[in-house]
């Protein structure tokens, strides 16, 4: 008795196994499924991104964001979010460039975690995102982009990192440094490649910033107005404080980093108004927003050449006919067979009630009559009455 039952316990445990072995092997199979229907990004697939601009009608082919090329400088408070959101939504290839470590100070990001403290920003944004969505090729440079060196290969993977053709630019470069002189280099790689850009930054108190985009030539460059402590010729590095960081919220730098995404997003899939100028102010809820045209008299020199460029590219189109101003003419009516008239039934607030007032109604004052009213140049009557002297002796007399 005791051997059947230790039998069947054998039998059992090594059905046991079998189907253990086999929901393994199918889990494999699924996954391996999952991961096939991640890169064909098919609609039945419920981690397709973007799908719902295509199901809500605002898209034609969300899928084209696979084939975009995207450079991110600066993977920090706002750029570690905005590599993240960008993945998340299937871009073809991400470009990122920093040179500088995670720390312990950058877990108040969306993104870094304490396990990656000492490896380089690019390299642990990397990690991460390929986690996030291993169908993104991700091109990592740890270097700082404002050495001479550097700033060649900067350009040279701007004008040739694209996705296709070997000799193919990025389709959009996105600025997220925290500082004037990287935001100049970029100014600058982009004038001369004539390069389309946006700009972004949180301010140093953390409760506002804002993204711009520009067009070489057609739009202002960063250079066209510059801030005013650079334009005063004041050295920026002479405005830190000693011991003092710059603040920097999750909660500023995630609507930053969103407004930038969805500002590329409406970009490079051609939907809605894409923003010049976005701002943000957290202290009193302010999103303002308006163009910059470029500054004919720009210090950048490439940006004056890019002005002239685009205003030959204006001259050369086609003039736009000026439509004709329709002027209304004015209605009239030859007959009218039902004799309808208008009729002025607007009622007169200076029309005389009497007092009266409607049924079960009464005012809360009396209105004063005319002979309530006294001229404000009537003086009272002191002939009438007894005299001060015969007041006095009444006084006396009591």
């Amino acid at each position: 008795m005791a051997e059947n039952e230790i039998r069947l316990l054998r039998e059992r445990v090594a059905s046991l196994e079998a189907e253990l072995t086999n929901i393994r092997s199918q889990g494999g199979v699924t996954r391996q499924k999952i991961n096939e229907m991640s890169s064909e990004v098919v609609d039945s697939n419920p981690y397709s991104r973007l799908m719902a601009l295509k199901r809500m009608g605002i898209v034609d082919n969300y899928q084209r964001i696979r084939k975009f090329t995207v450079a991110v400088v600066g993977v920090g408070g706002v750029g570690s979010v905005t590599a993240e959101m960008l993945t998340r939504c299937g871009i073809g290839k991400l470009l990122l460039f920093d040179y500088d470590k995670v720390e312990l100070a950058n877990m108040n990001r969306l993104f870094f975690k304490p396990s990656q403290s000492g490896m380089s920003k690019v390299e642990a944004a990397r990690a991460t995102l390929q986690d996030i969505n291993p169908d993104v090729e991700i091109e990592v440079h740890n270097y700082d982009i404002t050495t001479v060196h550097n700033f060649t290969h900067f350009m040279d993977r701007l004008s040739h990192a694209g996705l296709g053709e070997a000799s193919k630019s990025v389709d959009l470069v996105l600025s997220c440094v925290d500082n004037f002189e990287a935001r100049m280099a970029i100014n600058q790689a982009c004038n001369e490649l004539g390069q389309v850009w946006m700009e972004s930054g949180v301010s140093e108190n953390a409760v506002s910033g804002h993204i711009q985009l520009v067009k070489p030539g057609e739009t202002a460059c960063f250079a066209c107005a510059p801030p005013l402590v650079v334009a005063s010729g004041i050295d920026e590095k002479t405005l830190k404080k000693e011991g003092v960081c710059a603040a920097s919220l999750p909660t500023t730098m995630g609507v930053v980093a969103g407004l930038l995404v969805q500002n590329t997003l409406k970009y490079l899939l051609e939907f809605g108004k894409v923003s010049n100028y976005v701002g943000y102010n957290a202290m009193e809820d302010f999103f303002p927003s308006y163009s910059m045209k470029p500054n004919p008299q720009c210090d950048n020199s490439h940006c004056v050449k890019r002005q002239a460029i685009y205003q030959e590219k204006l001259a050369s189109q086609p003039a736009q006919p000026v439509k004709e101003s329709i002027t209304a003419e004015k209605v009239t009516h030859e007959s009218n067979e039902w004799g309808i008239s208008l009729v002025d039934e607007s009622v007169d607030n200076d029309d005389k009630t009497d007092g009266v007032v409607g049924e079960g109604l009464r005012y809360q004052y009396s209105p004063p009559t005319n002979s309530d009213l006294v001229a404000t140049d009537t003086k009272p009557d002191t002939t009438s009455g007894p005299s001060v002297e015969e007041l006095m002796q009444q006084l006396k007399n009591l």
